[in-house]
This record gives C-alpha cells, structure tokens and sequence, in this order.
C-alpha cells in the first residue's frame, strides 16, 4: 500500500462525520491511545480495543507514515489501592504483576507493541505542572488537600460528548462532593489518605486524578494538536471529554484532530460488565481456540459497531465454548491450510513462471483482491469487509489451484507466487496468517489433543501396533485398533505413503 494516492477517511467522534486523515506533519501520524488500568487480567473488550488499534496502527505504517503510537499504563488507582489491601500488597506489586500480563496477552493476540508505553506514576511531576498551569489560568481549584476542575471556566465543555449541561449536572449530582462550585468538576489531584501511594505537591501529599494523567502524558509525547486520539466508546465521557478540557485550557491550543472510539461487547444480547458477571478474560476464551481465530472474530465486525458474543454456559454458569469464535477458528485453520498448500507449490516450482502469467485473467482476478482490500481499509477501517474480501481471495485461490489440470507446474507457480504476496499484505496489515502453516497446525492439532487427553504418541504408537497386526495378517486386531481410534475421533487412512490419521470434527 506504500505509494497509494487513495485518501483514508476515519469517523472522527469530534465531527461525528468521516473525516479525511490529515496530520499535523507530512508523513507521520501521532496516535494516543488510552490504555489498561492494572488491576487485573485483560478480558474481551480489552481485546476488541486494542487488536483494532493495532490494526490502525499497522494500516498506517503500510501506507507509508511513520507512526508515534503512545499507549499508557494506568498504575495508580482506587482499583490498584483496593486490590493492594484485599491481596495486603503493595499497588505496585499489584501494578507490575498485571502490566506483564497485559503485555502477555497483547502478544498472544498478535499486537505489536506500541512505540512508547508510559506509566502514569512515572509522569507525576508532568501532572502537577499541568496542574498547576490551571491554576494559572483560573480553571483550577483546590479544597483542602484535593485539586478540581471547573468546568463551568471552559466554555467548550461538552464539544466531543455533546452533553447539555442539564444532563452532565444530572449525572454529576449523584454522590457528588458538596463542597464543589458544580457537580459536574472532576478531579485533578487528591489528598492522601492513609494507607494510600503519595508524592509531594504544590498542594501538599496525595496522588493524580484519573483523567489527567492521559493529558499529561499525550502533551509530553505527542504534543498539541496530535493527530489521533483512541479508546473505547465508553471513555467519550467523562474522560476524553475531560482531557480535552484540561489540555485545552493550559496550552490555549487544539488537543487533538481526531478522536476514534471503538463499539461495545455484548455478551449473550447483554452489555458486558463486571457487576453482571458476565465478562471473559483473554487468557480463558484462548484456552478454548487460537489467538488468531479470537483476533479474526473481532476484525468480522466493523470497530464502531457492538458485537454480541455468545457463551454456551454449563449447568454452573461456567462458559464451555464460544461458537463464534470456533467457527472464526474452522476459517483461520483453511486460511493456514492454503498458505501451506501455496508453500509447498512454491517448493516444488523450479521457476516461478511469472512470465507466463503477468497478464492472465487469474492474477488481475488476485490483483483486484488487494486492490478491494485496500478500499475496504481506507473508508474507516472496515475490518468487516476486508475480512469478507479475504475470504474470497483465499476460496478463489483454492478454486483454481484445484481447476489447474493441465497447467504446467512454472504456471502454477506463477500463480502462487502472486498469491504469497497477498497473504503477506494480510499478515503485515491485519496481523492475520503471520505463522508457519505447519507451526499453526500443529498448535491446533495439539491443543485439541490435549482436551480430549490423547497423545500425538499414543496414537502413532496405535498405529504402529496396527502395522505389525496387518503384517501378521491379524486383520481382527487391525480393524480393533482402527475401531478403538474411531471411538476417540480419530480417523486414520491408508495410503501409499503410508497410514496418516486426523482428528475428526
């Protein structure tokens, strides 16, 4: 995609339009993205969010810019605190403990990692110098110890939400601080409490406020004025809308260009959430398939719109599959099947043939997928689509490898050779089909063997025995033992290079 001269429009949440992309420097984009707080593992909607902004991010790179992709690490917060005392820990044990993990699982699911990853408690002194350029400017206010916002001394308040002030006060007023000048301010610093991480202060010892942290940290790595600003559309308010008030108000500058939020999980037709119990971990969803085929799952659906997982639930409510997800499985498996099956042509080929081909129908035919599927990408990213045309690349490659008799191996070649560019458009894009064909199946073959307590040497030893008792012409014992492996799902057949065997869906 380098070199294209298509424009790339992305729904921007500012505008509530599709906006062209047009950064603040030529050829590069700044891209903040908000990340985990690290309380505890990293569940679906994490992964909905961060697999497509890595989507974003590799999209972009492939079409030429280079990217500054913040994501930072929430570490200090009344989570933190709270999961501390229960676990009588420190918050930064707890901290670090969960921030491996994340990363653990971002990698899992094949997300490159971002180019800067800040820690909120390593950007105090930041905070409170944005802090205290509020106060300069008479949007700033303390009470006692604690620091506040006051929204009602920034006329934009509201610009990216869109809220009336009547509906933020009516969200405000539950639990809200009567020494506030309005409901509606929010926290910039507070007061230490006892038992609590602190840090000194022009304002005495306490900790930051959530929303400043983000402020502080895209101002000190991305500057005024960035090109986009990411997260889920549950951070719309009041958090994003809370940042742009803070950065706006200290620099007198636009805070950023372009605000891209993705859609919720559903779970079973019910918003997902911790107080319904009915939110899945990354780690417990892929020991049931492949990171690839969760990945591929969320790419199916566009990033705006909500997906709807469904859980099969056991009697004690524990999940026992995800349909989507598996089916999501059976197409990443005949993705990887067809890379193999174009590998070992590519093998076999003593020249590529691609003089034979250059100007047969087949390769503009395969032309035309990459052509679709950067289309599918420049109008917002439409992850859904350019799945669909994926599909359709990778069903149109097999069909006319198994319609080739009579074409000669140098055209057959050719052929695949044009195909193994596509599939690497799709790795370098989508983070899709990025492993060896005979690794991925192999994890997959050896996973489900685990679950049904099988093992690769059982089995060859199964088969080994089988051989002896056909050599002996004890046929009985022969077909006992085929008998025995197909009461297990194992199929085995015969052949001339000898006796393969599958496991049987």
């Amino acid at each position: 995609m380098k070199g294209s001269t298509k424009e790339i429009f992305i729904y921007n949440t500012l505008t509530r339009s599709k906006d062209k992309l047009s950064t603040r420097e030529d050829g590069k984009v700044f891209m903040y993205v908000c990340g985990p707080t690290v309380y505890d593992y990293s569940h679906i909607g994490h992964a909905r969010a961060y697999v497509f902004f890595d989507v974003l991010y590799r999209f972009l790179q492939s079409y030429g810019y280079e990217v500054r992709y913040v994501r930072n690490i929430t570490d200090v917060d009344d989570k933190l605190i709270n999961k501390a005392n229960q676990e009588k820990t420190t918050v930064e044990e707890v901290a670090s403990r969960f921030t491996h993990a994340f990363r653990e699982d971002m990698e899992q699911l094949g997300n490159l990692p971002p180019t800067i990853e800040p820690r909120a408690t390593q950007h105090i002194p930041e905070m409170i110098e944005l802090i205290s350029k509020l106060f300069e400017k008479n949007v700033a206010y303390s009470i006692e110890r604690d620091v506040y916002y006051s929204v009602d001394a920034f006329p934009y308040y509201g610009k990216l939400s869109r809220r009336s002030l009547d509906a933020r006060l009516a969200g405000a007023r539950v639990g809200a601080d009567e020494r506030l000048r309005n409901p509606a301010d929010f926290a910039l610093w507070k007061g230490a409490k006892p038992g609590e991480p602190w840090w000194d202060s022009p304002w005495g010892k306490g900790r930051p406020g959530w929303h400043i942290e983000c402020s502080a940290m895209s101002l000190k790595y991305l500057g005024s004025d960035f090109d986009i600003h990411g997260g889920g559309m549950d951070l719309i308010f009041p958090h994003h809308e809370n940042e742009i008030a803070q950065a706006e108000a200290a620099t007198g500058k636009p805070f950023c260009r372009m605000f891209v939020h993705n859609g919720f999980v559903n779970v079973n037709k019910e918003k997902m959430s911790k107080s319904l119990g009915n939110f899945f971990l990354i780690r417990k969803v892929l020991q049931h398939a492949e990171p690839e085929a969760l990945r591929l799952f969320l790419l199916g659906t566009h990033y705006r719109s909500p997906i709807d997982l469904i859980v099969e639930l056991d009697e004690k409510g524990v999940a026992k599959s995800f349909p989507q997800i598996q089916d999501a499985q059976k197409r990443v498996i005949y993705f990887y099947e067809t890379k193999k099956r174009v590998e070992d042509i590519l093998l076999k080929a003593e020249n590529s043939g691609n003089e034979a081909v250059n100007n047969s129908e087949i390769i503009k035919k395969l032309e035309r997928f990459q052509i679709e599927l950067e289309d599918a990408l420049c109008d917002d990213v439409n992850t859904a689509l350019a799945v669909a045309k994926i599909s359709d690349a990778f069903r149109f490659m097999n069909e006319t490898l198994d319609s080739t008799g009579g074409i000669s191996p140098e055209f057959k070649a050719g052929i695949a050779n044009r195909f193994e560019i596509f599939i690497n458009k799709v790795s370098s894009v989508l983070g899709l089909c990025d492993r060896k064909p005979s690794e991925f199946l192999d994890s997959v073959i050896t996973k489900k063997l685990s679950k049904m307590g099988i093992t690769r040497e059982f089995i060859e030893a199964k088969i080994e025995e089988r051989k002896e008792a056909r050599k002996k012409k004890d046929f009985a014992k022969a077909d006992a033992i085929r008998q025995e492996l197909q009461s297990m799902n194992i199929e085995i057949m015969d052949g001339v290079g000898g006796t393969r065997w599958r496991i049987k869906e």
